[in-house]
């Protein structure tokens, strides 16, 4: 079935006006003209929403495998932290980079590669509240000036987008095609950056967690000391109890949301 588009919203818009100009009432004609923002805006902040951006909420598998995804680093008191705690429990995961942090902490980036992690690309500046209304040439700008400092060593360029806060933006699926970039969301929020308690968020994700699952969390400053790291830690701890191997999956086991 042919999905939901911006063309569609133009060409609603446009046929409301020709009604207004046939002497429809302006009643009727404002909810044809001014519906579909309705469905734009959906589109745009609802993380998972894939009508203006097709974004990847999880993954097909029949094996008991999640997805771990952190946002926000690197960061040099949490990321080499992070780093032992995968490796402890043989599990991978996608570092969703901010490109200014990158560039401070360069090794750090070189250093998560090494230790076979993915690096994703979650633009220049993490502008979360601005994002969705820049113009085109500030989304080409977000997302061309990351690359450099995401580009690690061994020169393999990111290949998966998140956008700050999963807020998207209508240039966004244009611009990440052109630069052979992915949209991924999740279906698992830990909710780590308001929690003050690290069991807490752990419960909450091992509740959600299922096989093809895609856990979103956090590192850095803006969470609360006492989240930082250990939340990851109770987390691993408890799919590994639950032997929930972490998992980078490839491309054809990506789905979006029904």
């Amino acid at each position: 079935m042919r999905r939901f588009s911006l063309t569609h919203v133009v060409i609603i818009k446009s046929v409301a006006i020709v009604l207004a100009l046939a002497g429809l009432p302006l009643m009727w004609t404002a909810v044809l003209f001014f519906g579909p923002d309705i469905w734009v805006l959906y589109h745009l902040f609802m993380p998972g929403a894939s009508g203006i951006v097709p974004t990847f909420t999880r993954f097909q598998t029949d094996r008991p495998e999640v997805w771990l995804t952190i946002d926000d680093g690197p960061d040099p008191h949490d990321t080499p932290r992070l780093l032992d705690l995968l490796d402890r429990h043989d599990a991978r995961a996608t570092f969703f980079l901010i490109g200014k942090r990158a560039a401070r902490y360069p090794d750090l980036v070189v250093e998560i590669a090494r230790r076979g992690h993915e690096i994703g690309h979650h633009t220049h500046r993490h502008r979360g509240a601005l994002f969705w209304c820049s113009t085109p040439g500030q989304v080409r700008n977000e997302l061309d000036a990351a690359f450099v400092a995401l580009t690690p060593a061994n020169g393999s360029r990111p290949q998966r987008f998140r956008a700050p806060i999963g807020i998207k933006n209508v240039f966004l699926a244009k611009a990440l095609a052109e630069r052979g970039l992915v949209c991924v969301g999740w279906n698992v929020r830990s909710h780590d950056s308001f929690a003050r308690d690290p069991e807490k968020v752990a419960a909450r994700v091992l509740r959600q967690s299922r096989p093809g699952s895609i856990l979103l969390l956090h590192e850095g400053p803006s969470l609360h000391p006492r989240v930082r790291v250990a939340a990851i830690a109770r987390v691993l701890e408890g799919l590994t109890a639950r032997k929930l191997r972490c998992v980078i999956p490839p491309a054809s086991q990506l789905r979006q949301s029904h």
